[in-house]
């Protein structure tokens, strides 16, 4: 996660001079956006999961009452911080990027030039909205922010997707907004907090959520960013903390989905378990049914009704993998090729130039095949999101 957008020292919005720091390597990516293709070029490559910075001033103007027009919202941060490290500063330290000023049009030109199709957004301070305690404010942000997102990027172009920010500290009002942001702003999903909530989410408290998405037919999407209250305070270094915070939240989400009977309950829901990779997820599904079986009882699993495994394998639960990971082959095997999603990631700790390496190395790996590669460059994120085959255009 990165920080709020703030003032930018720059206005030069090229995906190649925004997001480094390094002048030689910003001249570099300048210089491969016309002298090289793409390197997924002939793959419809649709990117599940880029980010964008969300601007306090901005989303100000969208707050409904009684909150509109009450400067005093503008003194404190807009969500909560979500462990104590400041990511700007980081980020200034270690150069990566230049500004966090990322618009609609610094997005579209960055799809061009790394050879995408389409983007989904989901939000970066927003992936805090889980450690938001106050109900009320929950529900107004979410809607201030949905209506942002929408005028600013989603209008841009039927090229940037956008998911739903879901207040659940009251299901209800989530589920109404889920329908709103659905049926009158065009997006193609939510996104629920992988931390921060005081119940996991297979929890029946939330079913209204899934009741509204399965009736929608649009997913939902489990996205962390936060460290707070996973037990990583023990750690100093945010390096530690960071490859930690994201799988440790998924698995536990994934946990109480599966074994909590969700998708019992709610045969045709399709949700995505983000930005975690999936070297682990044939790990915990062994683990998961091993207790299935070894228990037996529900007061000791949950409500699932099968091995939780086959969930995972029926076509509905997914996952995105890094690009360079070792075990993307075993877990197609594991899982098969239909439950993985690319993310960019963008513009995270991912710039254009990292972007391009990605897609090249996933497009020549050659541990898993050509249908393999395919649907996890595109095919899947189509099915996943419903997204129209018009709105995925090739990038010039």
């Amino acid at each position: 996660m990165g920080p709020r957008s703030g003032p930018s020292p720059s206005r030069d919005r090229s995906p190649a001079k925004l997001y480094r720091g390094d002048d030689e390597l910003d001249n570099r990516c300048a210089s491969a956006e016309h002298d090289r293709m793409a390197p997924a070029a002939g793959m419809p490559v649709v990117d599940a999961d880029g980010h964008v910075y969300e601007s306090a001033a901005e989303i100000y103007d969208f707050l409904p009452a009684p909150y509109a027009g009450r400067a005093t919202v503008l003194g404190f941060p807009l969500w909560p911080t979500p462990d104590g490290f400041q990511r700007g500063a980081i980020h200034a330290r270690l150069g990566l990027h230049r500004s966090f000023d990322v618009d609609a049009r610094a997005w579209l030109d960055f799809l061009d030039a790394a050879g995408i199709g389409a983007t989904v957004l989901y939000p970066t301070a927003g992936l805090a909205t889980g450690m938001i305690r106050d109900p009320d404010w929950a529900v107004a942000l979410c809607r201030a922010y949905n209506d942002w997102l929408a005028a600013r990027f989603l209008a841009a172009s039927p090229r940037l997707g956008g998911v739903a920010l879901l207040p659940l500290q009251d299901p209800s009002s989530a589920a109404e907004e889920l329908r709103r942001a659905a049926t009158t702003l065009g997006m193609v999903g939510g996104v629920l907090p992988a931390v921060g909530l005081s119940r996991a989410l297979g929890d029946a408290a939330f079913d209204p959520v899934y009741e509204e998405a399965q009736r929608l037919d649009v997913p939902v999407a489990v996205h962390g960013g936060p460290s707070q209250g996973l037990a990583l305070e023990r750690l100093r270094h945010f390096g530690q903390v960071h490859a930690l915070a994201h799988p440790f939240a998924q698995m536990m989400q994934l946990t109480s989905v599966l074994m909590s009977g969700v998708l019992d309950r709610f045969p045709r829901l399709r949700i995505a378990f983000l930005e975690a990779g999936v070297g682990w997820v044939p790990y915990l599904l062994e683990r998961m049914d091993r207790a299935f079986h070894v228990r037996r009882f529900p007061e000791y699993v949950g409500g699932v009704q099968g091995e939780p495994s086959t969930y995972v394998r029926g076509g509905r639960v997914y996952f995105t993998p890094e690009p360079g990971e070792s075990g993307l082959a075993a877990a197609v095997t594991a899982i098969g090729p239909g439950a993985l999603l690319f993310a960019s990631d963008f513009p995270h700790e991912v710039n254009l130039e990292r972007c391009r390496e990605e897609l090249g190395h996933l497009a020549r790996r050659d541990d898993v095949g050509p249908d393999v590669r395919r649907a996890l460059l595109g095919e899947n994120a189509r099915r996943f999101y419903r997204l129209r085959a018009d709105d995925v255009a090739r990038a010039a």
